[in-house]
């Protein structure tokens, strides 16, 4: 399982990704760092499938849209600690590699709850 931290992800959650054995890479470290365009962010991870971590609507839009980022998980909890999204990822991590057998899906964390959504 492969994952893509947007810019306002902590990189303690690509860090705990990684020892939880997931393959993770923050935006700040490929193309254009910071200023990588959401365009880029979704062909890059589209092109290469790893499953975009953010907390922009503007992925969640596109998603519908224009299908594209193919896998999307979009955090929707505001301003909740490193901890406790590393707890949520943990608690969940089967779940999410199970969706991510889907070809295209969006999965949400709202109020610290995990809902989601298959395209086919």
């Amino acid at each position: 399982m492969k994952f893509l931290c947007d810019v306002h992800i902590s990189y303690k959650l690509v860090n705990h990704l990684i020892s939880l054995g997931a393959e993770a890479l923050h935006v700040n470290n490929i193309l254009d760092k910071w200023n990588t365009t959401d365009k880029d962010i979704c062909e890059y991870a589209d092109s290469n499938d790893y499953i975009i971590i953010s907390k922009d609507s503007d992925f969640r839009d596109s998603f519908f849209v224009r299908g594209t980022p193919r896998k999307l998980l979009k955090i929707n909890l505001g301003n909740i600690s490193n901890q406790e999204i590393i707890a949520i990822f943990t608690e969940n991590i089967s779940a999410i590699q199970n969706i991510n057998a889907n070809p295209s899906f969006l999965i949400e964390i709202d109020k610290k709850i995990i809902t989601y959504q298959v395209k086919k």
